[in-house]
C-alpha cells in the first residue's frame, strides 16, 4: 500500500540554540525537527477522543543532510504521512531554505493503546485521519 497521507507544514526560523560549534544547525535539531512536525501535525489532524486513547513512539528515524541551515535562516519543514500498516506507520519530512532542500528524513512511528501500554493496530477510523489530505501553515 503506498497511498499518499495527509500532509502539514510549518516554518520557523533558526535560532542561537539550534547552532553548535561549527555555527551550524546541529544534527540533533534536525531529529527534534521531525519529531516537532510529526507532533504539531497530529495535534491538528487528532482530536481529544483519540488522545485520551493512543499516543504514538518513534521506533526509527532515519535522516540525510544535503545543506547546512545557519543562524537566521527561514527554514519550511514539511510532513507526509507515507505507508501505515499494522501498528507502524512511516512519516516522511523534509526541509526547506527557500526551495533548497537541505534535509530529508523518514521515521517510524508505532500507535500504543494509552491504557495497556501496548501497541495497537491502526484501525480505519484512524487511517481515515491519517489520509486525508490537509495542509496547515
Amino acid at each position: 500500500m503506498n497511498k499518499v497521507g495527509a500532509s502539514y507544514e510549518y516554518t520557523l526560523t533558526v535560532l542561537k540554540e539550534h547552532i553548535d560549534s561549527l555555527n551550524h544547525v546541529n544534527n540533533v535539531v534536525y531529529v527534534q525537527w521531525l519529531n516537532d512536525v510529526s507532533e504539531k501535525h497530529w495535534k491538528e489532524i487528532s482530536n481529544t477522543n483519540l488522545d485520551s486513547k493512543y499516543f504514538w513512539v518513534v521506533l526509527k528515524h532515519e535522516i540525510d543532510y544535503f545543506g547546512e541551515a545557519i543562524l537566521g535562516d527561514n527554514l519550511t519543514i514539511k510532513t507526509q504521512v507515507g505507508e501505515s500498516l499494522g501498528a507502524k506507520s512511516i512519516r516522511h519530512v523534509e526541509i526547506y531554505k527557500a526551495k533548497k532542500l537541505l534535509a530529508k528524513g523518514k521515521t517510524t512511528w508505532c500507535l500504543i493503546d494509552a491504557k495497556t501500554y501496548k501497541p495497537k493496530r491502526i484501525d480505519n477510523n484512524i487511517l481515515k485521519i491519517l489520509y486525508t489530505n490537509f495542509i496547515k501553515n
